[in-house]
């Protein structure tokens, strides 16, 4: 089962005037045989709920500040054609009754809630996107992380780990991006890939000519996942996890990069694809900033004097939360340098930054 959820703000000069309002909307909501109750508000203006036969539901609500809300809902299957007459013949109402003390009327598109496919994602700086969405492609829980795959007519497949929004396969920019942009030549380099199970960043390295990849990602299930169902970001690179060029390690990247660090092995690039930079310093985000800094010393290790360290950041207008990373940058075990790119990545509606990081 699923709700649709209307809502029709009038925003007025003034106070509206409660008893002549409520009276003014009394015959329509006769005419639907909806049943009215009034609620206590304490002498908050006016609030009250008007049920009909067919299971919809309209919350009234006069507020005292001056805002006036119509809040309806019904049952998906409801017939939308008398929904919308419904809203049309409240709006037009309030409007002849409001017409002098109106600034602003606002009716918004249906919440859909409930429904099998879910379509609504937060971006980082906490507004709510709706996707065009369809259908559920991959939805399965691993050792670490829920993975779906949703598709979506304009992005095509969507990878949302743990109800973040990670990658669609319209989603080059933000592969470009963390690779520097085309401006560095990967040709006869090595190059460590953290995270990075989707294989995006993989499939357009090993277009470059590089002497040799190291892919190490944690979750198997997202790299099955993604070799089936995100194919136009991947290619063929996840089919086998060795190539010319590659391998494929499904391991936790920090004993990786610890060994690494005690053998000395050392790389031209590493692409950090692991985890955005946390939004704030929240005692339940300490870990992440932790496991981050831990990320960025050990990387820094094992970058070559010459190399560069490419990772993702956040949305651009979380500003403090950047500033917080870049501080973090100037804590590491030698000193670096960085530089940082403002993309617009397709599927997060939103501008995002991207680091490069180099030994001074």
């Amino acid at each position: 089962m699923a709700l649709r959820h209307y809502t029709l703000d009038f925003n007025l000069s003034a106070p509206a005037d409660c008893p002549s309002t409520v009276r003014g909307l009394q015959s329509i909501f006769q005419e639907q045989e909806m049943t009215e109750t009034v609620h206590d508000t304490e002498g908050h203006g006016y609030l009250a709920t008007f049920i009909g036969k067919n299971g919809r539901l309209v919350i009234l609500r006069v507020h005292s500040q001056g805002l006036v809300t119509v809040d309806l809902q019904c049952c998906e299957g409801d017939n939308i054609a008398q929904v919308d007459n419904l809203l049309n013949a409240l709006e037009k109402k309030l409007k002849s009754l409001l017409h002098g003390n109106i600034r602003r009327v606002k009716r918004l598109p249906a919440l859909t809630r409930g429904a099998a496919v879910d379509r609504y994602w937060p971006t980082a700086d906490g507004r709510l996107v709706e996707y065009d969405i369809d259908r559920v492609v991959y939805d399965e829980d691993s050792a670490y992380q829920n993975i779906k795959i949703l598709h979506s007519q304009q992005f095509g497949n969507i990878l949302i780990l743990n109800g973040d929004v990670n990658l669609s396969e319209s989603d080059l920019p933000y592969t470009q991006a963390i690779m520097g942009r085309g401006q560095e030549n990967y040709a006869g380099k090595e190059v460590l890939i953290l995270g990075g199970g989707d294989g995006g960043i993989l499939a357009e390295a090993v277009k470059l000519k590089p002497k040799m990849i190291t892919m190490v990602e944690i979750d198997q299930m997202v790299i099955d996942g993604c070799r089936t169902h995100m194919r136009k970001a991947c290619g063929s690179v996840l089919d086998n996890l060795k190539g010319d060029c590659y391998q494929v390690l499904v391991e936790d990247c920090v004993p990786v990069l610890k060994k690494y660090v005690e053998e000395g092995k050392t790389f031209d690039y590493v692409i950090n694809d692991l985890t955005a930079v946390p939004i704030s310093t929240a005692p339940e985000e300490d870990s992440t900033w932790e496991f981050l800094q831990l990320i960025l010393d050990l990387s820094i290790k094992v970058l070559r004097p010459t190399g560069k360290y490419f990772t993702q950041g956040n949305c651009a207008n979380l500003t403090e939360a950047l500033a917080l990373y870049e501080e973090q940058l100037g804590r590491l075990s030698c000193p670096v340098d960085f530089s940082k790119e403002v993309v617009c990545v397709p599927s997060y509606m939103e501008l995002w930054v991207f680091y490069t990081v180099w030994k001074k």
